[in-house]
């Protein structure tokens, strides 16, 4: 009865902790992230799903690292950047970061403006109805409504795997092609898996992580529970990349057809897997860019604002920290 009781208690704590690893992890699946992926599967097939073991690895080192010194310190990555190395490598950073984050955030709202048309919804509405409810959640909302929203946003990325399956791939391929693969040292082949790397691991994913673990207030003692948040959507964020990918290489590569776009994957599948394959990739990339608009700009935030030495947090209002 004991052991039952423990057990229970151990599963509150970590539904208490967990939301920082899994969202940071998840919103890395953005349109950018879709698309990179799309065009991979569709360009290359099953031949990059190897990648994905030392990528799983390396991001679950990297966050961890980020979430341990948030516990540790209580201070956002940012804010340890200027405290080390001063105020002028803490602005050149940032603005390296901001201007980063500025296109990353216009892509997301061109992946709402793609999902727009693939619905047969006027990206004019949609757009500014979307840019509207991401100012209203972050500005007006607190941490805690805030962390449900996305939390509830990663459950629907489950759309990609449904399609994955949907798709009906060779299992015995897709395994033989991660435990067993074979390098091409091309030109295409080479920036294809920099890009898979790169659109995985992002330079905003340590600051965000960081300084969602310090507002959420994370104590020492329940860190074990935060490593496991930060393992957990390492492994979640690469599993529906790796779906993406199978989606796309079973069907547009097995049939010669190549793409530059989400959107031109979408509309590729629907001929070839169906129509809910379609439409659930289709929603799936709405998902991601709304999810994506809102961290985005909240990680830009987060890091100027600790940077400069600003009040900051979703929990303040307009007037306790204005910049």
């Amino acid at each position: 009865m004991k052991d039952i009781k423990t057990f229970w208690a151990k599963i509150l704590i970590f539904l208490s902790v967990m939301g920082p690893g899994i969202i940071t992890a998840n919103v890395d699946n953005d349109a950018g992230g879709i698309t990179t992926y799309s065009v991979a599967g569709a360009h290359f097939g099953y031949a990059l799903m190897w990648s994905f073991i030392p990528i799983i690895i390396a991001l679950v080192i990297i966050q961890e690292m980020c979430s341990r010194m948030a516990v540790v310190t209580g201070k956002g990555l940012a804010d340890l950047i200027r405290e080390e190395f001063g105020v002028r490598v803490t602005f050149y950073a940032m603005t390296v970061l901001v201007l980063s984050n500025i296109f990353n955030t216009i892509s997301e709202f061109a992946g709402i403006a793609a999902s727009a048309e693939l619905f047969g919804i006027s990206k004019f509405l949609l757009v500014p109805a979307c840019a509207l409810f991401v100012w209203w959640l972050i500005v007006k909302g607190t941490y805690k409504s805030v962390e449900k929203v996305f939390l509830v946003a990663c459950l629907f990325y489950v759309c990609y795997i449904v399609s994955g399956f949907l798709s009906k791939p060779d299992w015995n391929l897709i395994a033989k092609s991660t435990i067993h693969p074979s390098f091409q040292f091309d030109k295409a082949y080479i920036f294809m898996l920099i890009g898979v790397v790169g659109t995985t691991i992002a330079p905003w994913m340590q600051f965000y992580q960081q300084s969602s673990v310090v507002e959420k207030g994370i104590k020492l003692e329940n860190y074990k529970y935060s490593r496991l948040d930060v393992i957990i959507g390492a492994f979640v964020v690469n599993i529906i990349a790796i779906f993406i990918i199978i989606v796309c290489a079973n069907t547009l590569f097995t049939n010669g057809i190549r793409i530059e776009t989400a959107k031109d994957a979408a509309l590729a599948l629907k001929p070839l897997a169906g129509q809910y394959c379609f439409y659930l990739f289709a929603f799936g990339l709405l998902n991601a860019s709304v999810f994506s608009a809102c961290i985005l700009p909240l990680s830009t935030a987060y890091s100027v604002c600790e940077g400069m030495g600003w009040e900051i947090g979703v929990n303040r209002t307009f007037k306790q920290a204005p910049q």
